[in-house]
């Protein structure tokens, strides 16, 4: 396969000028680079040379500019900043809604240690972060007393916290990154007293509770590696000075970890659990990275890891005209803002990554209240002016890796017709038993969906072993994460196999009708002999999924199905589907005689499943005597277009 296709078209560039983040007084640092051992080092799946890193690290600490704050963002790049909100009339709406945010915490009461839900306290560490983000950044930018003395509160009752929470170690990591800003912004202005109180709990509650950790996610491939190594690296940065020690212990140990994550990004930047945790991942692995720029003057090579300064055109591929994410594994369908997308678009000197992000940013100011997100004022600090974005040239995108994707639209319009596919495995991190699973968009209608990830805590408190991945595991008993709630085949009423491996064998992005072609042979293991799966897009923005199996030894009932939240009219072998006053045609063209049914998606077969409100599946069954084989394909229209297709061999495709 060849991965990360593009289909392009012409277009503009727009020249981004250099983000204000870090002032003239560290670029000496940055001028020095890495190491080239370390930069080597960083290369391989588990530092070797971690002398050379901490000897590294340490030099670094001795060289940094004293003097606070220097996270992001110094004392000289606050005049510049002001003058780029100012002068940018999107980000001057955004900056007002940071304050009108940092205003409407002040009468809310501070984090409370006791409003832990079962085993996690991150609800609790993220609204600390966020309250301490916005109300030292507004403090920062308007000199307004009354934000520093919120902030001051809030960092006051964050650190009285017995613990926070180590058994859940994403808790830790999100509290420290709170205390870290505040400390490092706001020092000057705290009292002697609150320092000393903040500088303490990052120490006691949040850098020495993560030596303890042994292997876990310090050296993990998922989320929370990034996650739990930003926070701590933000930690170990704002106490330089204090605490050099134990700061260039946690930084090594950081450049030593990180990479394992960052392997995940090979190699076009797909990431393995979906859009929803590649915000939550990739934005921590940014801030760690221009945290280190910010103080030490270098990323140690970070950036250049393999995939991931290409990962924000997965990103922005796995997002549907519609605004929503393809939503596949533990994933939701919606996103705020992304701050990293503008640190990506600044570092690669394309604004059209923020497409979709400004678009976002427009929604976002025109709702007074709503949150931004967290790091929200970090977008500001990285953003170049976003008045003039023009749309991105490629139209279709495709990634290898541990989860391959792929994603083809019409155009960057909001009722552009869209439709992405995912291969892999049910393994992965946060995976479902979704290989073969899509999505469609088209009218500015989600046509296709899926049901995406259920609360946890909705089902560990029923006793769920959610994280038991077994082929027999508690895991695939809920409806919404096994095969039975996926737009894909399920047979003989079985789940996917957990253990297989389904590549992406074909990917063309160009021609009448970009597609992609996966093998989902080793999912079924046992149950079909042959099952390949293409979806494409034609040039009359209708799509046509097609697949071509063939039964094992046994006789084998094969049920293709499409979860939707349209009414669904049924004649036959054909369907129409209306939402919003929109149509699409649905029409099962193979195999011949197909009788199209609704298959009910709510309520769900389980107790401890969430309901699925609005919602149905639209599908069919074909029998297949043992050893036969059989071409299922359907044709999705949007408003009904004229002829379907002729069908070929997926050989041919």
């Amino acid at each position: 396969m060849v991965g990360a296709h593009s289909r392009r078209r012409p277009r503009e560039r727009t020249r981004m000028p250099p983000s204000t983040s870090v002032s003239a007084s560290r670029k000496h640092l940055r001028r020095l680079g890495s190491l080239a051992g370390l930069t080597a080092a960083l290369a391989l799946p588990g530092l070797t040379r971690a002398a050379d890193v901490r000897s590294d690290v340490e030099a670094r600490i001795k060289a940094a500019p004293k003097g606070r704050p220097r996270l992001f963002f110094d004392k000289a790049a606050e005049a510049p900043l002001r003058r780029k909100i100012e002068g940018d009339p999107l980000l001057a709406k955004a900056f007002a809604s940071v304050t009108a945010a940092a205003d409407g915490m002040m009468d809310d009461a501070p984090v409370d240690r006791g409003r832990q839900i079962g085993r996690r306290l991150l609800g609790e560490s993220r609204k600390c972060l966020e309250r301490v983000i916005h109300l030292a950044f507004a403090y920062r930018m308007t000199g307004e007393r009354k934000y520093l003395d919120r902030a001051t509160k809030e960092l006051g009752a964050a650190a009285a916290f017995p613990d926070w929470n180590p058994s859940h170690f994403l808790d830790v990591a999100e509290m420290t990154a709170a205390l870290a800003i505040g400390y490092d912004w706001l020092f000057d202005a705290l009292g002697a007293d609150a320092r000393a109180a903040v500088r303490e709990a990052i120490v006691e509650k949040g850098l020495k509770p993560s030596l303890k950790v042994r292997g876990g996610w310090s050296t993990g491939t998922n989320n929370w590696n990034q996650v739990c190594h930003g926070g701590m690296t933000l930690g170990a940065l704002a106490l330089l000075e204090e605490e050099p020690d134990l700061a260039s212990q946690i930084l090594a140990r950081a450049l030593d970890g990180l990479p394992h994550a960052m392997a995940e990004y090979k190699p076009d930047g797909a990431y393995p659990e979906g859009p929803g945790y590649w915000e939550y991942g990739t934005t921590y692995n940014v801030v760690l990275i221009a945290a280190l720029e910010s103080v030490l003057g270098t990323d140690f090579g970070l950036a250049g890891a393999e995939g991931f300064l290409r990962t924000p055109d997965y990103y922005l591929h796995m997002t549907g005209p519609t605004g929503l994410f393809f939503n596949y594994s533990d994933c939701g369908t919606g996103s705020g803002v992304s701050p990293a997308m503008a640190w990506f678009a600044a570092r690669r000197k394309d604004p059209s990554l923020l497409w979709i992000e400004t678009k976002r940013l427009h929604e976002l100011v025109a709702q007074p209240g709503r949150s931004g997100g967290r790091f929200l004022p970090l977008l500001i600090v990285w953003s170049a002016p976003v008045a003039d974005v023009r749309p991105p040239s490629a139209l279709a995108w495709s990634g290898r890796g541990t989860t391959p994707v792929a994603s083809f639209r019409s155009g960057w319009d909001e009722t552009a017709s869209f439709v992405a596919v995912k291969a892999g495995s049910p393994s992965a991190s946060h995976a479902h038993m979704d290989i073969g699973q899509f999505v469609m968009d088209a009218d500015g209608v989600r046509w296709a969906e899926d049901l995406g990830a259920q609360n946890y805590h909705s089902l560990e408190s029923q006793g769920i072993g959610l994280w038991d991945r077994k082929q027999s595991g508690d895991r695939w008993t809920v409806f919404r994460l096994n095969t039975k709630s996926h737009n894909t085949l399920v047979v003989n009423g079985q789940d996917q196999r957990v253990e297989g491996r389904a590549p992406m064998v074909k990917t063309v992005a160009d021609g009448p009708m970009p597609r992609a072609v996966v093998d989902m042979a080793p999912v079924y293991k046992g149950q079909l002999a042959a099952a390949l799966r293409g979806v494409g897009l034609r040039a009359d923005r209708s799509v046509l999924v097609q697949d071509e199996i063939r039964a094992a030894d046994a006789k084998a009932t094969v049920r293709w199905g499409m979860v939707t939240r349209a009414e669904v009219k049924i004649d036959g072998a054909a369907a129409t589907l209306t939402r919003g006053g929109k149509t699409l045609a649905l029409r099962v063209l193979e195999p011949a005689g197909a009788a199209l049914k609704i298959y009910p998606t709510d309520p769900p077969p389980s107790t401890h499943d969430a309901p699925n409100p609005g919602t149905r599946m639209v599908g069919f069954e074909t029998a297949l005597e043992p050893g036969a084989a059989a071409r299922l394909a359907v044709w999705l229209a949007p408003g009904g277009a004229a002829a379907p297709p002729p069908l070929e061999p997926l050989a041919s495709w």
